[in-house]
């Protein structure tokens, strides 16, 4: 969720999901090889392909960086090619499965098990790619059975966004984040829709429509919800609770009806019901705050989600990655050039938050002061929140899972299955879709 396009990619991930692993079984097995010597710069004219997704702002600031890098390095060239979410999928699919993958990728968490497994990847410890300034438990969100196969770019946590004005016109004080329960939150959101007479919701859904609010409940119960073997280990009585936590809230009227939570989500980040002061808390990444208050106008602030104690369910949730073909002939220029769009100052002026808040603790240093004030609170949020370790990348074949588990959430609100029997037939279809794409 570290934007709404990320919530709401799950039904464009079905349609290409197949495709993508048919074309992947082409692949040549094997990841690069531990190498005892590192690939060196040949000095020599050469020439680099990219491939990333993304829209006209950041194709400008990444033609920038590409800029800067030419300069830097005038013997390396840099090809950028570019395409909507829709059909990147299936255009590096394909690429791939015809030995054409382009040396350097924009990666997501959703195939880099895919890409990694099948050897379509390179061993990013096996060139030189500085990575000192990228915390560990951030860096992990990039491999795969122990292996570096992905470059984290930017990363976000999870939050609950509250609208600060709604809390002061109905009179309801902002909780305190450090201590609150889930019971806490739910006895503000009733207040805040009691105090407005029903003219607000205290809350929109607070889980079940991504991927991230299942790992933080899972987590806050001590659990995962896969094991590093890619098998699914959440316990049904985890999800369960996220579920009938909502079915009270919803029954004591703090939380949107199961309706209007369909279609707050389905109105996309700029338009849900947080976004149109609607309710005055929901949950989001802490990178949304920005896109949230632009369409909002109001003030909103990024408050902590219940932490259990000895606990910490949050972690790093990476909003993309670089990685390097398996099979590029210019692994060190590759690596090279990777390395500059991390740790070069050039390049995070060039492209600042555009991925997401910098992993690169240097950078995100360097360019804060630059930001705006939402961006600057999402990085202090950032910065104060501790995350647990990195949780398992979602295996080969689970790449549907929020588009499963929205299905099972809304049978669930609307009465038509009991949460713990939801729960156990998400997790078995799940498994399902992993076991089958073995």
């Amino acid at each position: 969720m570290h934007s709404n396009k990320i919530l709401r990619r799950g039904g464009i991930v079905a349609a290409v999901v197949t495709v993508g692993a048919l074309a992947l079984a082409g692949c040549s097995g094997g990841s690069t090889p531990a190498a005892s010597t590192k690939p060196t710069l040949s000095g020599k004219a050469t020439t680099i392909t990219m491939t990333f997704w993304g829209g006209d702002a950041r194709v400008q600031s990444t033609q920038k960086a590409i800029d800067a890098f030419e300069k830097k390095y005038p013997n390396i060239t840099v090809k950028p090619q570019f395409t909507d979410w829709t059909g990147y999928w299936d255009q590096l699919a394909t690429a791939t499965a015809g030995g054409d993958m382009p040396d350097v990728v924009q990666m997501d968490e959703l195939y880099l098990a895919s890409y990694g497994n099948r050897g379509a990847l390179y061993n990013l410890n096996n060139v030189n790619i500085d990575m000192s300034n990228v915390a560990a438990a951030a860096r992990d969100t990039g491999k795969v059975d122990g292996t570096q196969y992905a470059e984290p770019i930017g990363v976000a946590v999870y939050a609950i966004v509250a609208n600060k004005d709604l809390f002061d016109k109905y009179g309801v004080a902002l909780p305190d984040d450090k201590t609150w329960t889930w019971d806490d939150y739910a006895k503000t959101a009733e207040e805040l829709s009691q105090k407005s007479s029903g003219a607000i919701k205290g809350t929109d859904q607070v889980g079940g429509f991504d991927a991230g609010s299942v790992k933080y409940w899972a987590r806050s119960d001590g659990g995962e919800v896969f094991d590093a073997k890619g098998k699914v280990v959440l316990d049904p009585k985890s999800l369960a609770k996220m579920w009938q936590y909502q079915l009270d809230l919803q029954k004591s009227g703090g939380m949107l009806s199961p309706s209007a939570i369909t279609e707050s989500f389905n109105a996309g980040i700029s338009g849900n019901d947080l976004a149109t002061n609607k309710v005055a808390m929901g949950v989001a990444y802490n990178t949304q705050l920005t896109a949230l208050q632009k369409s909002s106008g109001q003030k909103l602030v990024l408050l902590q989600p219940p932490v259990p104690k000895n606990v910490h369910p949050n972690s790093y949730k990476p909003s993309m990655y670089w990685s390097i073909s398996a099979k590029t002939k210019h692994p060190a220029e590759a690596a090279a050039f990777v390395d500059f769009l991390l740790n070069d100052q050039e390049a995070a002026k060039a492209l600042l938050t555009e991925r997401g808040v910098p992993a690169n603790d240097k950078t995100r240093a360097l360019i804060k002061d630059s930001l705006a004030p939402t961006d600057q609170a999402a990085i202090a949020y950032q910065e104060a929140v501790t995350p647990g370790k990195a949780p398992v990348v979602t295996p080969n074949g689970a790449s549907t899972i929020e588009t499963i588990l929205q299905r099972y959430t809304q049978q669930v609100f609307a009465g038509q299955q009991k949460p713990l029997d939801a729960a156990k037939a998400f997790i078995a279809e799940l498994q399902g879709e992993i076991d089958a794409a073995q």
